[in-house]
């Protein structure tokens, strides 16, 4: 479903969102992965890096003095306080640079990380596309989430009942692409990135 058409050339910051265990992360790493010329943001945060991950490649790794100092510059396009414990940033400078460069530029970020970049886009002019990954029915994201095998059985309720709240928010989206198969949905990405950056 799309509800906004955009026009070749706009360069507008594309912006994935989507409920718990929809797959944004898959489908990124897909697209990204066919299409290397995507730049996708890197978030900073103050928790401690676990095992595999790189400092700059998957997060931005600060401490706290460092990430308030940052949030008192006006550094970030939006931040919050995930889970109660460590803070999450996007950095603003590199989604402008990329943006002034024309290189398309994604963000894929939780739903209420999408509604705070809405909301300081709009403040700071910027454009934005942002596109709701929906999975193909309910069942089929209690499935993932049940399969995944990271979350305790309380954890997993918690996280259904957010994600019926967060598939109800998908109207506030200008497009909505149902993650069916991850290749094909990661093409679907691709093909809006191209239409909005006149690619070819």
């Amino acid at each position: 479903m799309t509800r906004e058409s955009g026009h070749a050339g706009t360069r507008r910051l594309i912006v994935l969102s989507g409920p718990t265990a929809v797959g944004k992360g898959t489908v990124e790493a897909a697209m990204k992965a066919r299409h290397p010329q995507v730049w996708v943001s890197v978030s900073a945060t103050t928790r401690a890096s676990r095992p595999g991950e790189k400092d700059g490649v998957d997060y931005l790794f600060v401490s706290d003095n460092e990430f308030n100092a940052m949030k008192e510059r006006g550094e970030f396009l939006e931040n919050a306080v995930v889970h109660g414990m460590a803070q999450y940033g996007t950095p603003l400078q590199p989604v402008l640079d990329h943006l002034a460069a024309g290189v398309p530029t994604l963000l894929e970020i939780d739903l209420q990380g999408a509604r705070r970049v809405r909301q300081r886009a709009a403040e700071l002019g910027l454009d934005v596309l942002s596109v709701f990954l929906a999975p193909p029915s309910f069942d089929d994201l209690v499935t993932r989430l049940t399969t995944r095998g990271t979350e305790t059985g309380e954890q997993k309720r918690a996280r259904l009942e957010t994600a019926r709240v967060e598939l109800a928010a998908q109207d506030e989206f200008d497009v909505v692409l149902v993650n069916d198969q991850v290749e094909t949905t990661a093409e679907r990405l691709w093909e809006l990135i191209v239409r909005e950056y006149g690619l070819n």
